[in-house]
């Protein structure tokens, strides 16, 4: 296993974390940006296609483990960590050189802060998403090794970190679906996910609730957030997570009644 005293001098102290099942068609391309970080540990949990040999025989460090959540497989390959910091990366995210750039000169300078914030912008349908629901989209995604907790939810799951919390300049690329079948697929699954969350927290839904909560989030993200100026890619993103919203709701009250 690589230790931080094994890397490269010009190495960037950070452990990239990433949890994998079947990317092949994402990973190459995620992996090339990595060539400047210490350490890649990958946690994979059944992939099919090849991925845990490409990532292997690409310099990551590659654990397997069967699927126990999401907040709890992101606890898991967080520490198996070996630098003094951690960068969570999901396998559908690109480092873009303006963020690489941001993170050379962090360490050059000196970190001021634990943990830092990192903006991701949308890659869809080829094209960049630009506003709307979708962007900005600013999350804790840098973080010192020694002081992070994870909240582990089975689905948007979150980090919690001790100490002062910054932003960085330059983006993540994010390849979120791959089409919009995949986009409906993921979409289910999540609400699927956050119902049977709810409903083990005794939450129950107001009357008439997914049908307010999804045309308010059709509002915020079309209009209120710019999302018309995306075109009829922006427009067919608002209606989706109307959707989805609706679909969440509908599915914590059929949930809730049993």
């Amino acid at each position: 296993m690589p230790m931080s005293d094994h890397r490269a001098p010009s190495a960037l102290p950070i452990s990239v974390c990433m949890l994998v099942k079947n990317e092949m068609d994402r990973l190459p391309r995620t992996l090339a940006a990595l060539a400047e970080f210490a350490e890649i540990v990958v946690l994979d949990s059944g992939s099919a296609d090849g991925s845990v040999d490409y990532a292997r025989n690409h310099g990551c460090v590659v654990y397997e483990s069967e699927w126990f959540g999401f907040g709890a497989m992101r606890t898991k390959v967080f520490r198996y960590a070996q630098e003094p910091w951690i960068l969570w990366l999901d396998a559908d995210e690109i480092v873009t050189d303006g963020l690489l750039s941001s993170l050379r000169q962090l360490f050059r300078d000196g970190a001021t802060a634990d943990a830092y914030q990192i903006n991701r912008m949308v890659h869809f349908m080829g094209k960049r998403v630009r506003h709307g629901d979708w962007f900005p989209d600013w999350n804790t995604r840098l973080f010192r090794s020694t002081c992070w907790e994870m909240d582990e939810r089975p689905v948007h799951e979150t980090i919690r970190v001790t100490g002062r919390v910054g932003r960085l300049r330059g983006l993540l690329e994010h390849h979120s679906y791959r089409d919009w079948s995949d986009r409906r697929a993921r979409a289910e699954r999540y609400a699927e996910l956050w119902a049977a969350m709810e409903v083990s927290r005794g939450r129950r839904p107001r009357p008439g609730e997914a049908a307010i909560r999804g045309l308010w989030r059709f509002v915020r993200g079309y209009l209120l957030r710019l999302g018309f100026m995306d075109g009829l890619l922006g427009l067919r993103i608002a209606a989706s997570i109307a959707s989805e919203t609706r679909l969440k709701y509908r599915l914590l009250r059929k949930g809730s009644d049993r």
